[in-house]
């Protein structure tokens, strides 16, 4: 089966591109994807397999094994959003929609998860049990469109035991040809502040007349850091970042507030608790006691992401001895966020990085940089590992 799969992908692989450079061309924000999802359903509808939608903009979609009558369900996530960025790639697929990029790699993924859908599709009689291809909107955005998935109940309606929920992202610090994975804590949690410093506009040459919302805002900014450096056990990996800080005066003019806004990641959701109410209490009491007042908004993101140890375990071992030893990769904890956590909370979950990283071929850009892109080589890596996956741990509970 190994070297058929091998030259089913290579037999599609001009399609998957095609598939991925027209999503990446028409890209679409978070819970706004209406193009995507009928681009998803045409293309499902061309394979001849029945699906559904949920949450708006997410298609679900089904294949049933027939080798053997089976209640196991594996589910197969992609994810379909962009963000908001302007491409400065100079590419034949470039976005043409103004201000708005596939700068994480969700055409990918989704162009991936099609590809999948084709191989699995005609593979149907090496499996027992059903795969469950959820191509998800809305990752990018509070609050995800992954809780709303699980809220809809949609993957209980399928019947069965689900046996593991998969997804993948791709990785310009993994090496194309790699797969990377983590058992255990992989991904933080992520929470944004949003903060407004309320003082008293003044001159500059009168500073004692006003209450300065840029100093006070600025003094915030280092006393927060102790959360992290003082308060936090370095055990558990913290980090609090501030990426935005708009205070409209002028050289000689203090203005009369301050906007700050800022995200902090955690691995710990106790602790993750603990520094959400101390960020707050510190943003009100230290301004309070410097003449300013500060509204406060939090907006709880994501959880932490843990992947199953049995499931990576497993996963690892099918990739190694499907398409060699070498390719799976051992990967350190990730600072980023993904509504992927979700999942992993309620059913066995497995998280993988891909990797698209080639030197030699292009300069490798960081996620969401607007000059992101990525080597489609990565496609034979992805696709394989989805299909080998899915029918490998059906076929295991089925034996």
């Amino acid at each position: 089966m190994l070297k058929e799969l091998h030259a089913k992908i290579e037999d599609i692989f001009p399609k998957v591109v095609e598939i991925r450079r027209h999503i990446h061309r028409n890209p679409e924000l978070s819970f706004q994807e209406f193009e995507t999802s009928a681009y998803i359903q045409q293309r499902l509808a061309e394979l001849a397999i029945p699906f559904e939608l949920v949450a708006g903009t997410g298609v679900v979609a089904v294949l049933t094994g027939e080798k053997s009558v089976s209640d196991t369900i594996v589910v197969l996530r992609a994810d379909i959003d962009a963000l908001p960025i302007d491409e400065q790639n100079t590419i034949s697929y470039k976005s043409e929609n103004k201000g708005i990029m596939h700068a994480c790699g969700h055409d990918f993924h989704t162009a991936n998860l099609l590809g999948a859908a084709s191989i699995l599709n005609d593979y149907k009689k090496e499996f027992s049990g059903k795969i469950v291809l959820l191509f998800q909107p809305a990752e990018e955005k509070i609050p995800g469109g992954a809780i709303q998935i699980l809220e809809s109940g949609i993957l209980e309606s399928f019947g069965g035991t689900i046996k593991a929920i998969l997804g993948l992202h791709v990785s310009p610090r993994v090496a194309v040809g790699k797969v990377g994975l983590r058992a255990g804590r992989f991904m933080a949690s992520s929470d944004e502040f949003y903060f407004t410093i309320k003082g008293r506009g003044g001159h500059a040459a009168e500073p004692h007349r006003a209450v300065d919302p840029i100093m006070i805002a600025a003094q915030l900014l280092t006393t927060l850091q102790q959360v992290v450096s003082r308060k936090a056990n370095p055990d558990v990996p913290s980090v609090l970042t501030f990426g935005r800080f708009i205070g409209a005066g002028a050289a000689n003019v203090i203005p009369e507030e301050v906007k700050l806004a800022g995200t902090f990641r955690t691995m710990d959701e106790a602790w993750r608790k603990e520094a959400l109410e101390t960020v707050a209490e510190i943003a009100s009491t230290l301004p309070a006691s410097l003449g300013a007042k500060t509204e406060i908004e939090v907006r709880h993101g994501y959880p932490a992401l843990y992947n199953d140890p049995a499931l990576t375990e497993k996963v690892t071992t099918i990739i190694a001895d499907t398409m060699g030893p070498d390719v799976p990769q051992e990967l350190e904890i990730w600072m980023a966020a993904e509504d992927f956590a979700y999942y992993s909370y309620r059913y066995p979950s497995l998280f993988m990085l891909i990797g698209t990283n080639n030197e030699e071929s292009s300069t490798q850009y960081g996620l969401h940089n607007p000059q992101f892109n990525l080597d489609e080589k990565a496609f034979e890596t992805s696709i394989a590992v989805m299909v080998n996956a899915a029918i490998s741990l059906l076929n295991e509970s089925d034996e």
